[in-house]
């Protein structure tokens, strides 16, 4: 069978054709550094944000959602002007942490997605900040991998709505917009948060779990979970998943 031939068997069949990854936790392996700065910000503001509460609760949220959500249960609403100073602090402190001290990948992930990117198209749609998120990657063998990279600086809502995901296939549709169109149910999300794989899935996409944050007994609602993609084929993900 011809390459375009089995191409276009794959499209009929509903196959995987593209991968969304979460940045935090996914890729980059830095969930402890935004917590510690992002409690500094939130202590110079008033605000308490505990560990458990963090991991328990707001984790996989994009920190304007947490922050608003935290001003409005001390305030009964939120003040827009100070979710903006929080937002921005938070930001400062860890370019600051980061000019020093580069985030690190997890180390099975440049494999991974120099593997996936022979066969299918990748993207990334993060809570995250994109100046985080090209900071971590710069100079990194996978840093031109990603077709499509949302963050919040894209997407006003953050997960678990599927806004993110959402605008990430519409970036992704309008790159190639011949026919046949990119399709939700040709998608694979990666996550490593129960908000992730929420906005995945209400997003109309398969979703992996990588049980790099919390304990897999808390990711079941994906439709596979991982303890990570160390020596993962991602046609084998094709293959169980679609």
């Amino acid at each position: 069978m011809t390459r375009l031939a089995a191409h276009w068997r794959d499209v009929t069949e509903g196959s995987l054709r593209a991968i969304i990854f979460d940045f935090n936790g996914v890729i980059a392996d830095d969930e402890r550094t935004h917590l510690e700065c992002f409690q500094q910000a939130l202590s110079e503001a008033g605000l308490v944000l505990s560990k458990e509460d963090y991991y328990g609760t707001y984790l996989g949220m994009d920190e304007r959602t947490c922050a608003a959500a935290l001003l409005t249960r001390r305030d009964g609403t939120c003040d827009h002007t100070t979710l903006a100073r929080i937002i921005e602090r938070k930001a400062g402190l860890f370019r600051s942490h980061t000019a020093t001290h580069k985030p690190a990948l997890f180390p099975w992930v440049t494999g991974f997605v120099q593997r996936a990117i022979e066969q299918y198209r990748l993207a990334i749609a993060s809570g995250g900040r994109r100046e985080q998120i090209q900071s971590a990657l710069a100079g990194h063998p996978i840093e031109a991998a990603f077709e499509v990279m949302i963050s919040a600086d894209d997407c006003a809502v953050g997960k678990p709505d599927p806004a993110i995901y959402e605008c990430a296939l519409r970036q992704l549709a309008a790159k190639r917009p011949k026919p046949p169109l990119l399709r939700a149910d040709e998608c694979l999300v990666i996550e490593d948060s129960r908000a992730g794989i929420q906005a995945g899935l209400r997003a109309g996409m398969r979703v992996l779990a990588l049980a790099t944050t919390y304990p897999a007994s808390q990711l079941t609602e994906a439709h596979l979970v991982l303890p990570s993609l160390e020596g993962i084929d991602p046609s084998e993900l094709a293959r169980r998943l679609f």
